[in-house]
């Protein structure tokens, strides 16, 4: 039982595993494979994710934006409000964190005004705004971050490619509100944590610490060597809070799509496939392994990193496996809001849908 556990709580984490395992097969273990692992984003992820999993524990992120949730009026400023916490979170503290932190808030605040019947749309939009938030920062998304790292992609014109994408997703998020009726609500401030100041500063201090190793400013070296000591003095358990499995999943899928970058037959098939069209082959291999697995296999194939950032980042939307961070949101729903998973995924799978095909369109059109 705990090992099923296990499995159903990191299952793309064990996928990774067994597709390394079965790859090794085919390419025995060498010194070669010390080429296949981009060690600065493994050190860039777990640098980012160690100071994030601070911050939460001072519940710095939950207090910020209790407060401008509270400043809503009605219940369209608050899906609006919360749309935009989520997606601001996902470009500062990565899609899956933000998530993490924010889904709940939505939750308290139908849950305590009684509007609980839009509970699945508020959070399918949130997904939707934490999967395409955080594609205009390298550090928003796993995805970007290797991909940032992997091709040496200069910041500017990292942002410059993501930009039109990102407006227009800002754009299709609050077109999305408008249906949503102006009730009046009134929300009580029921919570009485206060700010730790001290370690506050610190730990954004840290924060941008990582954010300048991430942007080649500061080695990463050193980064490792700084960072995790200080967080052991100050806060151990955030080095224990860490996701693990999002670290190990890379390390398994680098050694994934190494192997099959060396297997010859494979090789030339994808690379024909990616020939045709780069951004629809990622956009639609994200729909069945995910965007982070499908960048890091997809990468080893092809130099167009304009089309792979784009289509890896678009197609976090549609299956409800087409981004980790959608199976976050899901598993949230269900706990918080149990008996109404299959009503959540039709209605997931629609809107998703629609976002899939409007940005690849525009991507197509406009963005390539």
């Amino acid at each position: 039982m705990a090992v099923m556990r296990f499995i159903k709580k990191n299952i793309v984490f064990c996928i990774a595993a067994l597709a390394a395992v079965v790859t090794m097969f085919f390419v025995p273990l060498d010194a070669e494979y010390m080429t296949y692992f981009d060690w600065k984003t493994l050190v860039c992820l777990f640098l980012t994710l160690a100071v994030i999993c601070a911050l939460r524990n001072i519940k710095f992120f939950t207090i910020l934006s209790r407060r401008l949730v509270l400043i809503t009026g009605n219940l369209r400023g608050l899906f609006i409000m919360l749309i935009v916490i989520t997606f601001v979170g996902s470009m500062l503290i990565a899609n899956d964190m933000a998530l993490i932190t924010f889904l709940p808030l939505g939750y308290f605040a139908l849950h305590t005004t009684g509007k609980e019947k839009y509970m699945a749309y508020l959070f399918i939009l949130q997904n939707i705004s934490a999967n395409l938030g955080g594609m205009l920062t390298p550090f928003g998304n796993p995805q970007n971050l290797y991909i940032y790292s992997y091709y040496n992609i200069p910041t500017g014109e990292f942002c410059k490619i993501m930009f039109p994408p990102f407006a227009l997703a800002i754009a299709m998020l609050l077109l999305a509100c408008l249906p949503i009726k102006k009730e009046k609500l009134e929300l009580k401030d029921d919570f009485s944590e206060k700010l730790n100041v001290k370690k506050t500063v610190l730990y954004l201090i840290l924060f941008a610490a990582s954010l300048l190793i991430v942007f080649r400013i500061i080695p990463f070296i050193l980064g490792l060597i700084i960072i995790p000591v200080i967080l052991f003095i100050v806060d151990r358990e955030s080095l224990l809070m860490v996701d693990y499995g999002l670290l190990g999943t890379f390390f398994f899928f680098f050694i994934f799509a190494g192997n099959l970058s060396r297997i010859g037959v494979v090789n030339t098939f994808v690379s024909s496939l990616l020939a045709k069209d780069t951004l629809i082959v990622s956009a639609l291999s994200c729909q069945a392994i995910s965007n982070v697995p499908s960048a890091i296999l997809l990468s080893r194939f092809t130099g167009d990193y304009h089309s792979l950032l784009l289509g890896v980042n678009i197609g976090g939307t549609g299956t409800l496996i087409a981004s980790l961070a959608s199976l976050i949101t899901f598993s949230e729903f269900r706990i918080l809001y149990p008996g109404h998973s299959k009503h959540y995924f039709w209605m997931f799978t629609a809107i998703n849908a629609v976002f899939l095909g409007v940005m690849l369109v525009a991507a197509k059109l406009f963005f390539v």
